[in-house]
């Protein structure tokens, strides 16, 4: 491993690299949920998209190890999957299958900027403001699903209000999960969010909160 990866010349081990492997991992595991929730509004089925979704992401990941060697975790974007299922397909009337091929259309030709550098190009004539503010973009829009999930944030007159009982149940905990990684992270422990996830996840088991809907909180469906 130290051969392939240079962990010494990149001052890392591989203890760390596991728990930051583990980390990304369950950061990015929503997606697993929320990726098929998306698509199956425009009509696709939920566990064929759940297992595209996990094969994908696997590939993607072991080919940006083993080619690139960076320690990088890739997933379907957050955005375009809702582009397509909102506004493609149930906006414009188009089928799921139509916006899919455009996707695969898109990809096609992204591999083409990418093989002739114009993609970089295209990438570095963009300014770091804007770059950063892209990052900032999707991570709030991520934060508002999340959100969404956990009840926090309800339909109401203005399309999205504060929930009256943001403060108990799958909600509370929630804000409970957002407070404890939010203080790891400010004191800059590391694995704060491996550590803020896993004691969430402690503290929400012995009440059973799985899913908040309509202001009620109920327990696992059997499967």
């Amino acid at each position: 491993m130290e051969k392939f990866f240079k962990l010494k010349e990149r001052k890392t081990t591989v203890k760390t690299e596991v728990m930051a492997g583990i980390t990304t991992f369950l950061t990015m595991a929503y997606i697993l949920a929320v990726n098929p929730g998306i698509l199956s509004d425009a009509g696709m089925d939920f566990s064929k998209v759940f297992a595209a979704t996990a094969i994908a992401s696997a590939i993607a990941t072991l080919v940006m190890a083993l080619l690139a060697n960076l320690p990088f975790a890739l997933a379907p974007g957050m955005g375009l999957n809702a582009f397509l299922a909102y506004t493609v397909v149930l906006g414009m009337g188009y089928s799921w299958q139509f916006a899919l091929t455009a996707v695969f259309v898109e990809g096609i030709i992204f591999l083409i900027l990418t093989a002739v550098n114009i993609r970089e190009a295209i990438v570095n004539s963009i300014p770091a403001n804007l770059k950063k503010a892209i990052g900032v973009g999707i991570g709030l829009f991520i934060a508002f699903i999340g959100m969404q999930n956990a009840g926090i944030i309800v339909d109401g007159a203005t399309l999205v209000s504060l929930n009256a009982d943001w403060f108990k149940g799958a909600p509370g905990l929630a804000m409970i999960g957002l407070l404890i990684t939010g203080v790891l992270l400010a004191y800059k422990v590391n694995g704060a969010l491996l550590i803020g996830i896993i004691v969430t996840t402690i503290i929400g088991i012995p009440f059973g909160i799985t899913k908040y809907a309509g202001g009620s909180y109920v327990p696992p469906a059997p499967y």
